[in-house]
């Protein structure tokens, strides 16, 4: 098993709170993690058949029979368990008795939070971080190598090509999953919007064109991009706005949980195609944006990241807001620095900044060096 940067947070908060809940995508590895971490608990899935019955036949006696240090994995099929099982909790008063994990984060949370509030705590799992595969011995001589391969446990742990991988896991998750929570009727225009949402990494979400392209309502549109997002597929970094007169833009901008999901639902079928794509920008920007969101997930909080952007264009990538200091970043996929790198960060200090902001740009070279107008980090230091 490669470690997992969370394992240590998921130990300290089972000593504290009665349940423990773990989520992510789908084979991003929670189940391993948690019969790893704790090898003395007895491992129940909810995928199970026969056990999802006894489950639903009896709640109160499915958790007499299984009272304590249990793993229940795939919660989200049977979230009124969580009912029965407060109660359970209340009256034991023991910490560490159930790790629940899942996979459709708007269930669990949904759930959770009307049954289990203060009762558990709930953390994310996504797929493998850089640092997380470098520590491990994985190696990528450029940031093309991993955005194109992604983070999927699988993938490492079985030797699998990328190509091996993401359309079975597109196929069996991504379509299963929202069949479960959403009536698709028609799976085939599904399918191309979730390749439409791939060609907009990194751009501001325009639901309208979205639906247009892939002739659909609005609503529809709306309701599968929220599945999306609940299933881990994709996720919205929100705009920053505080303190500001000028008029800036309201939406969020697309990207996917995983690069390498991204790659082959754009039909990037080699690491060299790539290297070419229109797209290669978006997605080192969506990978170096992701990487922080899984440092703060492995580090049991949720990620205060943003971006800025005016009404007549002028934005940043990714702004880190942390104690009340912002940390403003520009993402550039080029391997030599350039002056035009600072345009967007000159813009920034010319208008109502807090004098006390870093700046600092990511990008595609192997250096990391301190200018005089801002820190230049390499992608491979900035994921460490």
């Amino acid at each position: 098993m490669i470690p997992r940067a969370i394992t240590d947070k998921v130990r300290y908060f089972a000593s504290k709170y009665p349940v423990v809940t773990l989520t992510g995508p789908r084979q991003s590895g929670k189940s391993t993690l948690l019969k790893n971490a704790f090898p003395d608990y007895q491992y129940l899935s909810l995928e199970d058949p026969d056990i999802l019955l006894r489950a639903k036949e009896d709640p109160r006696l499915f958790l007499r029979q299984y009272p304590n240090r249990i793993i229940i994995d795939e919660a989200q099929r049977f979230p009124q368990l969580f009912s029965f099982m407060q109660t359970h909790v209340d009256n034991e008063g023991k910490e560490g008795m159930y790790l629940l994990s899942g996979s459709q984060n708007f269930l669990l949370r949904e759930n959770i939070s009307q049954t289990l509030a203060g009762r558990t705590a709930i953390l994310k799992l996504l797929p493998f971080s850089f640092s997380e595969l470098e520590q491990h011995g994985f190696e990528f001589p450029q940031f093309e190598s991993i955005v194109f391969k992604g983070g999927y446990p699988r993938i490492y742990q079985k030797n699998l090509e990328p190509h091996e991988f993401y359309p079975f896991y597109s196929q069996t998750y991504i379509e299963r999953d929202v069949r479960q929570v959403q009536n698709v009727s028609n799976l085939d225009l599904f399918v191309r919007f979730v390749k439409l949402c791939a060609g907009r990494v990194g751009q501001l979400l325009n639901i309208s064109a979205l639906a247009n392209d892939c002739g659909i309502t609005q609503p529809t549109a709306k309701a599968w991009l929220s599945v999306l997002e609940a299933s881990y597929i994709i996720f919205f970094l929100r705009p920053f706005h505080k303190n500001y007169s000028k008029r800036l833009v309201k939406s969020p901008k697309l990207y996917f949980i995983d690069t390498g999901l991204a790659c082959s639902l754009l039909g990037i079928s080699t690491e060299s195609q790539l290297s070419n794509h229109f797209l290669r920008g978006g997605l080192f920007e969506n990978w170096v944006i992701l990487e922080m969101v899984k440092k703060s997930f492995a580090s049991g909080q949720e990620p205060s990241l943003y971006f800025w952007r005016d009404n007549t264009g002028n934005e940043i990538d990714l702004l880190i807001e942390k104690s009340g200091a912002l940390t403003v970043i520009e993402v550039k996929a080029g391997s030599t620095y350039t002056q035009g790198f600072l345009k967007n960060l000159n813009f920034w200090k010319k208008i109502q900044v807090d004098e006390g902001s870093n700046l600092a740009i990511v990008y595609g070279g192997d250096k990391t060096i301190e200018t005089p107008h801002a820190r230049l980090i390499s992608w491979k230091d900035w994921a460490r």
